[in-house]
């Protein structure tokens, strides 16, 4: 793929539909390659909009506005960095030849309904899950549960992302909570979830899997090494790598990873999400873009997982090596308020090997992620404790 000059005739252009913290890094990532890059996303100066040589303001799930932008724009590539996408218009653009859509439109719209991904990993390719069901309604649910789910169990939106929406049930007591809960939260309003049995799992992992060129001539699948993290109510706080995993679990978790990225196809990184007990692996989701928990990539690797999706996307070779052990910490927004700012960075910065992302969200929620530390160490567990240390540094204050 030949890259030219942005702003020229000859501009490779990108777009990004999606452009928060994760589609930031990626913008970058691309501009350092000398890419032409769009930032789109549905309020205005989201942060990849702040670094994009352009920007729109477009609700994404309105397919003929999302056209309308891609027709004016023309990019050569289209960059999906969220689910809540008009993906059948996606699959439209593809199939006209307006863009390429990566990884692939049908990616795109099959991972932004978990109902698609979950039948296609289990039903089609036999892969480990949880047992679930679906379910449209309150009755449902229960009757999911009832009916050989049981206690406790998983709750989720069919269409959200990061876990919004999800809730563990424990008891009877808590199903009409969660059911209200995942209808309030998903990333497009439809009345359907799944219902999912617990697994009692050791831990979960994210195994960043890469599908680009490789040294024969052909798209090949890459590893990263597996990231563990902790979740709390469904989002993300920390993440580390490398996550410590016996020999057989990790074979299990890339071939799981492969399967289901190969089967998905395109160019570009994947965030497979699995769940750890001993030597047996589950699948769990699966993300075709950079993934929150990778956000350690920006200590831990050679190339970052927004440098390695640039590269796979560009039909550009890829190192998916570990430089050195690390980890990354969330900073939350602490209050509701437009324009915040941050007190306490030189003191997060004087922590040994830290570093942030301060994401430049136009507004704070309490819980709104605004931040990240990373840190690296010469153990996962001291990297923890250097990005904990320095994430706990940094105050949201009203500017």
């Amino acid at each position: 793929m030949r890259i030219g000059t942005p702003l020229a005739p000859s501009a490779l252009r990108v777009m990004l539909l999606g452009s928060g913290e994760l589609g930031k890094e990626v913008i970058i990532a691309l501009q350092r390659l000398g890419c032409e890059t769009i930032a789109v996303d549905r309020y205005t100066d989201a942060p990849g909009m702040q670094v994009a040589h352009r920007s729109h303001v477009v609700a994404m799930t309105d397919g003929p506005a999302l056209r309308a932008v891609i027709e004016r724009e023309k990019p050569h590539l289209v960059v999906p960095e969220i689910e809540a996408i008009a993906t059948d218009m996606l699959v439209e653009i593809e199939k006209e030849g307006l863009a390429e859509v990566i990884p692939t439109a049908r990616a795109a719209r099959l991972t932004m309904n978990r109902e698609g991904i979950r039948r296609l990993a289990a039903e089609e390719l036999g892969l480990p899950t949880s047992p679930y069901r679906f379910a449209d309604s309150l009755k449902e649910v229960q009757a999911a549960i009832d009916g050989g789910i049981g206690y406790p169990c998983v709750v989720k939106p069919v269409m959200s992302s990061s876990g919004k929406g999800q809730s563990l049930v424990k008891t009877p007591a808590d199903v009409a909570t969660a059911w209200d809960y995942a209808l309030s939260s998903g990333r497009v309003k439809q009345a359907r979830v799944i219902v999912e049995g617990f697994i009692d799992f050791d831990y979960e992992i994210t195994q960043l899997t890469v599908r680009a060129v490789g040294a024969s001539g052909q798209v090949e699948t890459f590893f990263c090494e597996p990231i563990g993290h902790v979740q709390v109510n469904g989002d993300y706080v920390e993440s580390w790598q490398p996550m410590a995993m016996t020999p057989a679990a990790l074979a299990k978790a890339r071939d799981i990873a492969a399967k289901i990225t190969g089967n998905l196809g395109g160019r570009g990184i994947f965030g497979v999400e699995l769940f750890v007990k001993g030597d047996d692996v589950w699948f769990s989701e699966v993300s075709p873009r950079p993934h929150d928990t990778g956000l350690v990539t920006l200590a831990t690797q050679r190339l970052s997982e927004f440098e390695l999706h640039a590269r796979a996307i560009l039909g550009l070779p890829v190192d998916t090596s570990l430089r050195r052990p690390g980890a990354s910490a969330v900073i939350y927004g602490a209050l509701q308020e437009k324009g915040i700012a941050f007190d306490g960075v030189a003191d997060a910065l004087a922590v040994p090997e830290s570093d942030l992302r301060l994401f430049g969200k136009p507004e704070s929620f309490v819980k709104r992620r605004m931040g990240v530390a990373v840190a690296n160490a010469d153990t996962t567990d001291e990297a923890r404790l250097r990005a904990k240390l320095a994430a706990g540094k940094v105050r949201p204050v009203k500017a």
